[in-house]
This record gives C-alpha cells, sequence and structure tokens, in this order.
C-alpha cells in the first residue's frame, strides 16, 4: 500500500526527496537507525525497483533522512551536555540551524550525483 503510494506520486527524479522526506519524519517515531531500516526499507526498496531508481541513492536518500533529523533530536548529545552542566535548550538553535543548512547540502547532493 505505501510502496504503491510512493510509485503513484513519484518518479525516478523526485523519489530520492520523497525517501528522505519520508525517511525524515519517520525518524521522529523511530530514532534507531536500525529500527528506522525495518520500518521504512520494506516499502522504499520496492518501489524505487519498481520506478526503475537508483537503489544506492535509494539507500543513501533513506539514510540521510534519519541523519539529518537527529540534528534536531540531540539525544547523542546528552552525555556531554550532563558533563558540561548545559540542558538541551542551550544547543537547539545551533542543532535546528545545522539542520535547516545541511538539509539544503543533502537535498542538493541528491539532485547533482
Amino acid at each position: 500500500m505505501i510502496t504503491k503510494w510512493f510509485v503513484d506520486i513519484a518518479n525516478v527524479h523526485t523519489f530520492p526527496l520523497l525517501a528522505f522526506l519520508s525517511s525524515a519524519v519517520i525518524n521522529f517515531a523511530v530514532p534507531s537507525g536500525g529500527g528506522h531500516w525495518v520500518v521504512q526499507g520494506p516499502f522504499v526498496m520496492p518501489a524505487a525497483q519498481a520506478l526503475g531508481a537508483d537503489l544506492g541513492k535509494a539507500a543513501m536518500a533513506i539514510a540521510y533522512g534519519e541523519a539529518w533529523t537527529n540534528m534536531a533530536q540531540p539525544f547523542w548529545a546528552l552525555p556531554a551536555l550532563a558533563i558540561a552542566g548545559l540542558g538541551v535548550r542551550d544547543i537547539m538553535g545551533y542543532c535546528v540551524t545545522t539542520l535547516l543548512f545541511s538539509g539544503v547540502v543533502f537535498v542538493a547532493g541528491m539532485y547533482l550525483f
């Protein structure tokens, strides 16, 4: 069902961007990289095959989307924040700024390469 939806709305050129964005959204519910693949891989990869899209690019779009939104979820920084005596609010502005600028880089990279 989800695979069919991807095939219906995407083409070979827009598919990596849609996979990237769906990966970013799913990452808020499933922040684990391995769990993320279990959830998203079974519908993104068959959709890529059905569209004739590059499977490597589809796989990287999933990974990039997952990594991209990790910048807005600073769980990775919690130990360092505790040692430094800082809170999450102290770094969220930097995290969101990095998220926005790197999003442009990720999207441009998927279209150019």
